[in-house]
């Protein structure tokens, strides 16, 4: 087979991996049985704050298919195993280890204490129900602010405090930009909000599993992660297993959001049960484990301050923000405030800016990375307040955005924040969005039915953002004393039938890496799409690689594989030159042949394959291999922007929300594959909307969550979801060969505060500026209304 002269980057091409993933024809974790394998049950506690008194597993040991049941005591005696954190943020961070199971006290409802090995998964669980424990129970501090108060219940006695660490960000002493005291001194405007970014649930389809084999010549583990070779690394680190003894294998996984970004308790936890037994285990969550243990997202409390002039012009801006832990810390848990600190000034011309992140210890399940990371919390809250200094100017909230935001000439652009945004154009894109919306339109619409006093109130709501994403250049993650780098690998193997492999660093969890890096080694090969196999998520065959999270994967990983395929074609070119009789320097490569420049005379590069591993006559002196491989280091993250509009529609007498149309214009930068785009922007829509709308992770004052099944953690479906209407734009990155910037987290970013911004809008005129998340009914109603219940 030849390529086809038409290129496939661009092309919508139906993804190669989704007929074994909506199928189900594939290899998840938990469909794993090895022969003699146990599996294994976590019996967690009740209560949220409890010294343990006492542990009796003797009837468990007797019940019927049990093998094993351990405590703490027997899979760490000196207890100094603990689940790694990999950025702390300052010197003098306070990081509690966190056990693999609670010995002496539990710090958060759902806390593992011992773990059933037996023959059958019911086995184990039912085993669970035998064993007794004795608790003391302690006071809970769960309210953040609450925590930092004087005397208040500490988490952890032996920190002396409830506070993780303080991080401050300041312009005027980075030499980013001025004193933001002086500037907000100076102000003829000033504006404080405080604003809730509630507890999310990362409601992955596929809950978390691992499953370890001990009997061969590696300890092999399977695990639904994004972090593969993460894992590993911190695995050999933490349990002290030779990394070289160890592969981890990624299977198929059923999303993550996240959610498998961590490394678990239960993965160190399921290794030292094979170890001690000598057979094969698996440990597969229940989706009630997963709401109650696995990481929550967001939980942050901001206070944030702008000032600015009568016409609009912003002049400073201040973030005071508190971000709830959890009992533990996260392995990227306390950078990711960090992540935000340098996007609170958005697309926005700030000169002057002051960011202090207090992190915050309670008795609740850990927080970490979740879609957007530290963004989507950003964009919220300066996309809120440019519409509250809209309505505190009595000004259009687009033209004060517009006021401010960098214009397309000013590319590339330092912020206040000190990140050099590479290229961008806000006007197109928010052009664009407002014509297919008819804002105009709209706005009239909204004034009629303010002067009818109609009940069903309409509001606007407008998102104008930017990420930055693709994470990203080591030195700066270095710089945040980030626990590893920011680089990726890829390797390519030329196959002597024509065929290539590729093999990418990156971890696939629903995101479409098969598709769009065959389409991109197409186009660098001149191979067909049909003829390239993407293999990932193994560290046997793919050892090198920094995995999936922060839109990084096309940006880091597919420049990589650019690389790498350029290294091949490189190789080939004195074979090629051979062949075809002539000097190297008169051969030319282009869509997939290598040709004499000035004649009709070419060999294939699949010619050139088979002539390699044919080895009869290659030129003196030449290694037997045109395979290559590459890793890239960014010097630059990459910026996603877009416009999302949103119109709701606001029942006064109902408090219900019903979104009437939804635009959205984003700007990734190069398009690999439009389909998958509009599959990921779509995906980040939902996202974003469902924490405006239903999703919050609540506990009651005992600590207890009480949203722990999705009859009370409401997730959207997509009858809840309006009808998207997408467009893009393009403003190719100048930080990489292929100009692309990143889709996965955007659409979550942007439409969050689009939502809300709608809702509000829609009742401002009746005395409301600001609704907490998410915006119930409920909760709608009572701003109405004063407070009323």
């Amino acid at each position: 087979m030849t390529a086809t002269a038409e290129p496939e980057v661009g092309k919508a091409r139906l993804r190669k991996e989704d007929a074994r993933l909506i199928t189900g024809r594939t290899r998840w974790t938990d469909n794993l049985t090895l022969p003699g394998m146990l599996h294994l049950a976590v019996l967690r506690s009740p209560m949220a704050h409890a010294k343990i008194v006492s542990i009796d597993v003797s009837a468990a040991r007797e019940m019927p298919g049990v093998i094993a049941v351990f405590t703490a005591k027997d899979l760490d005696p000196a207890g100094e195993i603990g689940v790694p954190c990999a950025w702390p943020v300052t010197p003098d961070m306070k990081h509690p280890r966190r056990p693999i199971l609670a010995a002496d006290q539990v710090n958060f409802a759902g806390e593992g204490v011992a773990v059933v090995a037996a023959r059958s998964a019911a086995e184990a669980e039912d085993a669970l129900e035998s064993i007794d424990i004795e608790y003391d129970e302690l006071p809970v501090v769960l309210d953040m602010e609450a925590a930092l108060a004087e005397g208040a219940p500490l988490v952890h006695e032996d920190l002396g405090t409830n506070r993780n660490a303080l991080w401050i960000f300041d312009s005027g002493e980075a030499g980013t930009g001025g004193d933001v005291e002086q500037a907000i001194q100076g102000a003829e405007v000033t504006l404080t909000r405080r604003f809730r970014q509630q507890r999310l649930i990362p409601a992955f389809m596929e809950p978390r599993s691992t499953v370890v084999d001990p009997t061969g010549p590696q300890l092999t583990v399977w695990s639904s992660t994004q972090i593969p070779h993460i894992l590993r690394v911190m695995t050999a680190l933490t349990l002290g297993v030779q990394e070289h003894k160890l592969r981890v294998i990624a299977p198929d996984v059923g999303g993550g959001f996240g959610g498998k970004i961590a490394v678990l308790p239960e993965e160190l936890m399921t290794i030292l049960v094979a170890q001690k037994l000598g057979k094969p285990v698996k440990w597969t969550e229940s989706r009630s484990d997963a709401m109650i243990t696995a990481h929550h997202g967001r939980d942050q409390i901001q206070d944030i301050t702008v000032s600015a002039n009568r016409d609009g012009t912003v002049t400073g801006l201040k973030v005071e923000l508190l971000a709830d832990m959890g009992a533990y810390l996260g392995v990227v848990a306390p950078g990711v405030p960090l992540l935000g600190a340098f996007m609170y000034n958005a697309i926005y011309k700030f000169p002057a800016y002051r960011f202090v992140c207090t992190n915050v210890f309670t008795n609740k399940t850990i927080t970490d990375a979740y879609r957007g990371a530290g963004r989507p919390e950003a964009t919220f809250a300066i996309e809120r307040m440019m519409d509250e200094l809209a309505a505190e100017l009595g000004m259009d909230p687009m033209a004060v955005r517009e006021k401010n935001w960098i214009k397309h000439e000013e590319f590339p652009f330092t912020t206040v924040a000190g990140l050099t945004y590479d290229s961008g154009n806000y006007e197109a894109a928010t052009e664009r969005a407002m014509q297919l919306f008819d804002y105009e339109g709209l706005r009239r619409e909204q004034e009629a039915r303010r002067a009818s006093n109609d009940p069903v109130q309409l509001g606007i709501g407008i998102s104008t953002y930017t990420e930055m994403c693709g994470l990203a250049p080591s030195r700066v993650l270095g710089s945040l004393a980030y626990g590893a780098g920011g680089w990726e690998s890829a390797s390519i193997r030329m196959l002597p039938t024509g065929k290539v492999e590729v093999i990418t660093g990156s971890s696939a969890h629903g995101q479409g890496h098969e598709t769009a890096w065959s389409q991109i080694v197409s186009d660098q090969l001149g191979v067909p799409f049909e003829d390239i196999e993407v293999l990932h998520g193994d560290t046997q065959f793919s050892p090198k690689g920094m995995d999936t999270y922060g839109s990084r994967s096309l940006t880091v990983g597919g420049t990589a594989l650019v690389l790498a395929a350029q290294r091949v074609v490189d190789k080939a070119k004195p074979v090629a030159a051979h062949m075809l009789e002539c000097s190297v320097d008169d051969v030319e490569f282009t869509g997939g042949k290598f040709a004499v420049q000035g004649t009709d005379q070419s060999v294939s590069i699949q010619d050139v394959a088979l002539a390699v591993f044919a080895a009869h006559d290659l030129p003196d002196g030449f290694e037997a291999s045109i395979d290559s491989d590459a890793t890239f280091d960014p010097e630059n993250f990459s910026y996603p922007h877009g416009t999302h509009l949103c119109a709701a529609e606001v029942d006064t007498e109902t408090g219900r929300v019903a979104i009437r149309s939804y635009v959205c214009v984003d700007d990734v930068g190069k398009v690999v594959n439009p389909m998958i785009v509009d599959g990921q922007v779509h995906g980040g829509l939902a996202q974003g909307i469902a924490q405006a709308l239903y999703e919050e992770a609540v506990h009651d004052e005992s600590g207890t969550l009480t949203t722990g099944t999705f009859a009370d953690y409401y997730i959207p479906s997509a009858a809840d979801m309006p009808t998207f209407v997408t467009d893009r734009t393009e403003t190719p990155a100048t930080t990489n060969p292929l100009g692309v910037k990143g889709v996965g987290e955007a659409g979550t970013i942007a439409s969050t505060p689009a939502v809300v911004n709608a809702i509000v809008d829609a009742v401002r005129h009746m005395g409301v500026n600001d609704i907490e998340m998410p915006c119930s009914p409920m909760r709608v109603w009572q701003a109405i209304h004063g407070g009323a219940r």
